[in-house]
């Protein structure tokens, strides 16, 4: 009996690029970014002032990394709680086949994901302006002689402005991930719970929404990762500012790293952010493939 020929030169060879890219600019980087962080560097010269865990007691004793890191979870809170609902029900309306201008609202909600986080970010920018923006225009029109709030130059309100301007951009996303989820249920299925007499919201409650939990476990995954790197919309917006009551992580990293020059203590802010979402990356794909393990 003949043996079948290894595919496994074959794999290597076509892996190899990838795997050299991925190497080159993800392995390496992280493992530099773990040895700077153990000195305290400037990023000129050599590394000569070795600090060994201080700059990580330094970081976890900043009260503005806390507040970054409060920040984060907030935006994670309110992606998971209205975000990813909203895109659901979007999802739901658009992929029915009596839905006429499908296409119209797929392209609509779509395209604030295409634009770059600069522009998105500028743009919000400009509708809150208090002088010329969007929101001064309606506060002329509701509530004439009234003064347009500084919605991002309040330290009350800049975080949830923000929260505004990240659900526009990155909504659409989600509710592309849920329609691809939503055409690959078999039609006869939600058939079958019409005949036996299951209302529109049966079906979808108890039929189409468990059908599509790996698709939904796929978008909270995204929109969590994607909450603790969110920088470029808040940095256009503000940078953190004012009295880094919008400060993330990444925005903490940029300023206290990068700007000032600290690229040690910086170094220990991204093999912190790096940490993070590894560990939940790992905690994620276990408890997922436990769920497919006790549903199959």
């Amino acid at each position: 009996m003949t043996k079948k020929p290894s595919n496994i030169p074959l794999l290597t060879f076509l892996l190899a690029p990838a795997l050299l890219l991925f190497t080159l600019f993800v392995v390496i980087p992280v493992f530099q970014a773990m040895f700077f962080s153990l000195f305290k560097w400037n990023g000129l010269g050599p590394l000569a002032d070795f600090r060994g865990l201080n700059n990580f007691r330094l970081l976890f004793k900043n009260a503005v990394f806390h507040k970054a890191l409060t920040n984060n979870l907030i935006i994670i809170v309110v992606s998971l709680a209205v975000e990813i609902p909203i895109a659901l029900y979007a999802a739901l309306i658009i992929s029915r086949k009596d839905f006429k201008l499908a296409v119209f609202f797929r392209t609509f909600f779509f395209l604030p994901y295409v634009l770059s986080e600069v522009i998105a970010g500028l743009l919000w920018q400009f509708i809150y302006h208090p002088q010329y923006g969007l929101v001064k225009a309606l506060f002329a029109f509701f509530a004439p002689g009234t003064d347009a709030p500084a919605l991002l130059g309040d330290p009350r309100t800049v975080l949830g402005a923000i929260m505004v301007a990240v659900i526009w951009k990155y909504f659409g996303f989600h509710m592309s991930i849920l329609i691809a989820g939503l055409q690959d249920i078999n039609e006869e299925v939600k058939e079958a719970a019409k005949i036996d007499g299951a209302s529109e919201g049966q079906t979808t409650r108890l039929i189409i929404i468990p059908l599509l939990k790996p698709t939904i476990m796929i978008s909270v995954f995204f929109s969590i990762i994607g909450s603790f790197q969110v920088f470029d919309v808040i940095w256009a917006m503000g940078k953190g500012d004012p009295v880094n009551a919008a400060e993330t992580m990444v925005t903490y990293l940029y300023k206290f790293g990068i700007q000032r020059f600290n690229i040690g203590y910086g170094s220990a802010v991204a093999i912190t952010i790096f940490g993070i979402c590894l560990a939940f990356s790992l905690m994620y794909n276990r408890l997922l493939m436990k769920s497919e393990g006790a549903n199959s």
